[in-house]
């Protein structure tokens, strides 16, 4: 099913922008003060686009196992601030499509927030934050967005996982864990790869997985 938070991107023909995707300007950051049930998130990407006044965001925010939390659409502000009941224990991915068709631009963000603890001497603070500074691409078409189809299965998984694609032939494969660290890497040139996840502990973990074209699909993945 076609996600809602793409459809700006048609209504607004910006499948002229561009013929390849390219990095965008900008990135998204929690803001200072995020709370267990509230998140306040910071586009910098907004900074990028004038007039700022035509500066639209769609954001979308679904939880681990992909279930909407919250759709909404903000014109000419750069902060998205929203009340959740995830726990902590827990992750939610952010998509941000940021589009102004006077300067020409279509940007998606996608990024992976978890409950981060910063340890200090004597004490540690705890925030929502993101694995990873989210990074965006140009975005063509809501055909362009959804060309690359990757099953990953069995998911939830005991200790195989199995990995192709729709179309075309797999380039790489990356696994992290919730925290951003790189667990294991694979150049590859082949329709299927299988994964031996049996050596890893449970819990969710965050795949990356490239075609030959170098576009890139994000899975998670849950370990039992």
């Amino acid at each position: 099913m076609k996600k809602i938070i793409f459809t700006l991107a048609i209504v607004l023909g910006l499948s002229q922008i561009s013929n390849a995707q390219t990095t965008c300007p900008g990135g998204m950051a929690v803001n200072v003060g995020s709370v267990p049930n509230m998140v306040n998130i910071f586009h910098s990407g907004f900074y990028f686009a004038f007039p700022s006044a035509q500066n639209v965001i769609e954001w979308e925010v679904t939880d681990s196992l992909d279930n909407i939390i919250l759709q909404d659409t903000i014109v000419g502000n750069q902060y998205f601030m929203f009340n959740h009941n995830i726990p902590t224990t827990e992750t939610m991915h952010v998509k941000a499509l940021l589009t102004n068709t006077t300067a020409g631009i279509a940007c998606l963000f996608e990024g992976e927030l978890y409950w981060k603890e910063t340890q200090y001497t004597t004490f540690s603070t705890y925030s929502w934050a993101f694995v990873n500074e989210p990074v965006g691409t140009t975005v063509l078409s809501i055909d362009t967005i959804e060309k690359l189809t990757a099953s990953v299965y069995p998911n939830p998984t005991n200790d195989i996982v199995n990995i192709s694609l729709e179309d075309g032939s797999l380039l790489k494969i990356e696994l992290y864990s919730m925290t951003g660290k790189l667990l294991f890497q694979k150049d590859l040139n082949s329709k299927t790869y299988t994964l031996d996840m049996g050596d890893y502990s449970s819990g969710l973990y965050h795949m990356k997985v490239f075609n030959q074209d170098n576009d890139m699909v994000n899975k998670k993945i849950l370990k039992e």
